[in-house]
Formats: C-alpha cells, structure tokens, sequence
C-alpha cells in the first residue's frame, strides 16, 4: 500500500519546515494571499527541493486577516481569476529556484466550501485550468468537488487529514468548535493509519501551523511505516491518483 503525506508550508516563519519536509512526500505551499512572503515561500522551496519533496499550489481566498479560513463572497469569476493570478505568482518563485508544480490543493475556507458548492468547485478549476491543466487536484474524499474535477479532465487525489477530527457525516469538524485539531502525536498516527486503510484515500495531510507540527508528522510519518504502508508522493512513479 502506498500513500502521499503532504503538509501545507509556506505559512509561517516560525514553523519547523526544515524538519517536517525531511519527513513528507509531498508540499502545498502557500500562495501569499492568506499567508508567506516571497521571501518565505522561496525559502520553502529550497527546503523542500533539498528533501526530494515534490510541490504543489495552496491557493485560497485572498483574505490575510483570516489566515484564509472565513468564506468570502467572491462571485465565480473572482475566484478563478484569484486562483490563477496565485498559482501563477507561485510558478513564477518556483522556477526561479528549479521546483516545478506537480498539484493545486485550495486552502482554508475555499476548500471547505467547494467540497459542498459545485460552482466554486468549477470556479477553482477553471482558474487551474488557465495556468495548466497537467496538475492533480486535491481535495476532500468522499465529496462531490473530486468528481466535478474529475468530469472537468482533471486527474485528482483524495485527501484526509490526520490532525482534523472529523463529524459523523465524515464531514470535518470546523476549528470553531472543540476538539477540531488532533495535536496529540499518537492520536493523529493512529487516525492516519485508519484512513490509508480505507482504500480510497490517495493522501494524508497534516498542517504546518498545528501546534507541534514536527512532532505529528514524525509520528504519522512513523506509525505508517510500521504498518508496511510506503510514502511516496502523488505523481511519482505507481501514483496514487484518479483518472
């Protein structure tokens, strides 16, 4: 069994990347508008060239003050032209220092709502789709924004999340409510295990800004590896992506 573990990088400056991008197979990294500096998200980049980590766009909607994570009322054609002008400011640092895009992965609250809304979900791909259409989308397993994708020609991967927890409709818990992060290192291993069980999940995220980052990653990264489940990232050889 293989599985990607990805973590959204990028953010912040006080964040360990250096130790949790030895440990990943995969980055999104953040696009500058709900957080990183040119100068951080280049940084970012060398790390993760460094690691062998293959990188991706985090795209959001373009709101600093929320970190990203409160929906705006952005018409279709707003956030595709937001998710382009992003990804292709990213591509642009990327090649700068020899990383070359390999998936779109929206962030925060544009994530949340394309698993629900199809029109933002279209949105987000046609504003992919003006930049490139040779990447993987990845979004929420089990929720309609993959097969949109999917009918739009875009190859994409199913993604859970080890330190989320998660409602009884599968849905994830918003970070508004208690217990929203799993920040105990043996608790999100365990659920991470759970999940690249399940069969239908192509990768497996943590985030960067969860309080003791580095410490959930090595003990995902860890826990998967007793279990015989191999890390490697979407798009490499045998991927672990839908047609």
């Amino acid at each position: 069994m293989t599985i990607d573990l990805n973590c959204d990088m990028g953010e912040r400056d006080d964040i360990k990347e250096d130790r949790i991008l030895a440990l990943i197979s995969s980055a999104s990294v953040a696009c500058g508008a709900h957080a990183g500096t040119p100068a951080l998200i280049e940084r970012t980049l060398r790390l993760a060239r460094h690691h062998g980590v293959v990188c991706g766009a985090h795209p959001s909607y373009p709101d600093r003050e929320n970190f990203g994570r409160v929906e705006m009322a952005l018409s279709s054609d707003e956030i595709e032209a937001t998710v382009e002008e992003q990804i292709r400011a990213l591509a642009a640092i990327a090649a700068n220092v020899g990383v070359e895009l390999a998936h779109v992965k929206p962030h925060g609250a544009l994530y949340n709502v394309a698993a629900r809304n199809e029109f933002v979900a279209r949105a987000i791909a046609r504003g992919v789709a003006r930049w490139s259409r040779s990447v993987i989308l990845v979004g929420l397993a089990r929720t309609p924004m993959l097969e949109v994708w999917s009918e739009m020609g875009f190859r994409v991967a199913a993604e859970a999340f080890a330190d989320r927890a998660y409602e009884p409709d599968g849905a994830l818990r918003p970070r508004s409510r208690p217990g929203a992060l799993l920040t105990d290192p043996m608790k999100a291993a365990e659920q991470a295990v759970t999940l690249a069980r399940r069969g239908d999940i192509q990768t497996i995220c943590t985030h960067g800004d969860t309080p003791g980052a580095e410490w959930i990653v090595a003990s995902v990264r860890a826990r998967l590896e007793q279990e015989g489940i191999l890390v490697a990232a979407i798009g490499r050889s045998n991927p672990p992506f839908r047609d």
